[in-house]
């Protein structure tokens, strides 16, 4: 859905997949801050909620797949922006989220 609604946007980065993984990102920052302080829900649980439906979320394939079509296409640059961009902004926020929701449930 996102990829169909935001990668017409640009030629070269797929706004639509960089989405996707920045919103996962972000969620599963959210989930791993407000986790941590629930020590009555089983771990096994943690995971499936956070790993499980971000991964659902998440579409590494598409975004691995999208970079091999920008260097099969001769892009190399935009490959790597492209690479560095979905990386860095998924670490990003899942920091920026992990950091918020630790700091109000801290309290």
């Amino acid at each position: 859905m996102l990829s169909m609604r935001f990668n017409p946007l640009h030629q070269s980065i797929p706004f639509g997949t960089l989405t996707a993984n920045l919103i996962g990102a972000f969620i599963i920052g959210m989930g791993f801050a407000l986790f941590s302080r629930m020590t009555n829900i089983d771990p096994m649980w943690k995971v499936l909620i956070t790993t499980g439906f971000c991964g659902g979320l998440t579409t590494f394939s598409t975004f691995s797949a999208e970079v091999v079509f920008l260097l099969q296409d001769g892009r190399f640059g935009w490959a790597m922006v492209n690479i560095l961009v979905n990386l860095l902004g998924s670490f990003a926020m899942t920091a920026l989220a992990f950091w918020l929701f630790s700091a109000s449930t801290a309290h």
